[in-house]
């Protein structure tokens, strides 16, 4: 990658993998109720914030910061798509 900024694989398997959290979130409120679900929405908020707060204690800011929070999140989308 020349530019450095932007990927669209990262983002693509990221908006997968979140499609496929939600998919199972909705599968999990079916057969668990609210409770497993609130746990399950909380560990994936977590993670986000977790991965958020160490690219931005390393030089990470703005948009760019938030999208690779996101990708680290949510880009093993990658690994469900062929």
């Amino acid at each position: 990658m020349t530019g450095g900024n932007r990927s669209s694989t990262d983002i693509g398997g990221g908006h997968t993998g979140l499609a496929v959290t939600i998919i199972a979130l909705v599968v999990v409120a079916s057969f668990s109720g609210a409770r497993w679900t609130l746990i399950v929405v909380g560990g994936f908020t977590a993670w986000f914030i977790l991965a958020l707060t160490v690219i931005h204690l390393r030089g990470g800011r703005g948009r760019e910061a938030v999208r690779r929070a996101y990708a680290a999140t949510f880009g093993w989308g990658d690994y469900v798509t062929p």
